[in-house]
């Protein structure tokens, strides 16, 4: 037997005014995206940006549905934005935040598993990496600099 590891290397800004100036708006536009957020039922607000290759900047919220197996995240929305609008896009970076009404959250939550790999598949599919952006409500943002760092066991269609 041997052992391995599997780690992601992740950049730590204090908060997003660290951030250069196409980081911060990115940011911005996805926390902007918050107050599109449909969640009366959780009360968890999540919201993502993209910069497209084109300079265009993309957003999407979360939306809620009693039946929460039918709920859609902020990335699934902005991501299907991406594929039905801007089809031959590359997506150069995504910037995910939250907000919760029960708690301000300080620290960053990465996107679900689900989310995790339809953003790797999106990558892979544009064949060029997309940096992550992370916040919480307030406080440090992560950056990774491709969603393989989400997912470092992925599984792809290379293996089928």
């Amino acid at each position: 037997m041997k052992k391995i590891t599997v780690g992601t290397e992740i950049s730590v800004f204090e908060n997003i005014d660290e951030l250069n100036t196409s980081d911060k708006a990115l940011m911005n536009a996805a926390t902007e995206a918050l107050e599109k957020s449909y969640s009366p039922y959780s009360g968890f607000k999540v919201a993502a940006s993209v910069l497209l290759d084109n300079g265009e900047i993309l957003s999407g919220a979360n939306q809620e549905n009693a039946a929460f197996s039918l709920c859609l995240c902020a990335e699934m929305v902005v991501l299907s934005t991406v594929s039905s609008k801007y089809p031959n896009a590359k997506i150069k970076k995504m910037a995910v935040t939250i907000k919760s009404k029960r708690q301000v959250l300080d620290m960053p939550i990465s996107p679900c598993g689900a989310c995790r790999q339809t953003i790797l598949e999106f990558e892979l599919r544009q064949e060029e990496n997309m940096k992550i952006l992370l916040k919480g409500e307030v406080g440090a943002v992560y950056e990774m600099e491709s969603a393989q760092s989400l997912l470092p066991l992925s599984f792809d269609g290379s293996k089928l």
